[in-house]
Parts: structure tokens; sequence; C-alpha cells
């Protein structure tokens, strides 16, 4: 089995809120927050092996849950947010009030999509389905912190629609999904 949790809260996450990408701010007080009651959550689930992003807000979650549960979060950059490029750090209202027809195909967003100078939601998946490969030939149950975007595009991976469903998803802060055999996602209890 294997558990997607997003990271804690950050400033980029809080209205107005901002596209973070590759950015790399940390957890505001309340991810911190966030970050131990994830631990206290997954500690039922006999997790043996925490992955996580190398991007600050996810290491730092990750972290504090490996600390919880006496593990040492191993870090793979493929399981990063996906890389928004010049929408990195902008805000999310800026970006829809100043390129209209931009944000109306991420609003689609699917197979095609690519970030303005960033790269498509096909690449990151790629990516991020790769890693989770590598999860599942470690040590299992395990728990994988990462972010909305790369849940989404792994979740799209056995959606009938694909990338298509991208936004169909809500991932909130420190949200947990649990990924069973048959590559059905649920929230974990």
């Amino acid at each position: 089995m294997i558990l997607l949790a997003r990271h804690g809260e950050t400033a980029g996450n809080v209205p107005p809120q901002r596209f973070q990408g590759w950015r790399d701010p940390p957890l505001n007080a309340r991810g911190r927050e966030q970050a131990a009651a994830l631990g206290a959550a997954v500690a039922t689930e006999g997790v043996a092996a925490i992955w996580t992003s190398h991007l600050r807000r996810a290491r730092e979650t990750a972290e504090i849950v490996g600390a919880a549960l006496d593990l040492a979060p191993r870090v793979d950059e493929r399981l990063a947010e996906s890389h928004r490029g010049r929408w990195e750090d902008r805000l999310v209202a800026d970006i829809e009030h100043e390129e209209p027809a931009a944000w109306e195909a991420w609003q689609r967003a699917g197979a095609g999509f690519r970030f303005p100078g960033g790269e498509s939601l096909a690449e990151h998946q790629r990516r991020a389905l790769a890693a989770l490969d590598d999860v599942r030939r470690g040590p299992l149950p395990a728990l994988v912190v990462c972010h909305g975007g790369t849940i989404r595009v792994i979740a799209a991976a056995t959606h009938p629609s694909g990338l298509d469903a991208f936004h169909e998803l809500a991932v909130p802060n420190a949200a947990v999904l649990k990924l069973d055999g048959q590559e059905r996602w649920t929230p974990a209890a």
C-alpha cells in the first residue's frame, strides 16, 4: 500500500494564493501543525518508508512525520510539483486577469497543457509515475509526501478521462490518499 500526502500549508496556499511550482517556501505555523497531525494520522498504518519531494515544503512535512514515526525520509526530485515556468510566484488572480486564454487552457488542463515556460502535465505525470514505481520496489507500506499537482497527475493515470480529470480531485494541504492494489484512490481514514 502507498499513501500519498500533500505537504502542509505555506504562505502561498492562503489568500491571496500564489503559484508555487518549484518555488521553495517553508511551511507556515499552520503547515507545521498539519504535518504533526499527519504524523499522528498515519501512525497506525505501519508505514515502513517515507519518500518526499526535494522541495522544502514537502521535505519539512516529511521530516516532521518521519520524526514521529522514527523514519528518515528519502528525497526524490521526481516527486516535485510541476515546474510552472513564468507563473511561479505570481498571484493566481493576476494570471487569471492578465492571461485569460492561458488561464482558460489551465482550467481545461489535460495531457497537452504546458505551463508557460514550464513543463507539461504529461511530463510531470511521467516522472511522478517513475518515482512511484521505485517506491513500490521498496519497503511497503510507504508514505509519499509531495504536492497537490503530483497527487493529481498520479491519480489521473488511472482515471478514465486521464489528465483531463486533473482538476476533479481536490487535494487540501496535509490530505492523505490511499493507493490500493487496483490503482483506485480513496481518502485515508
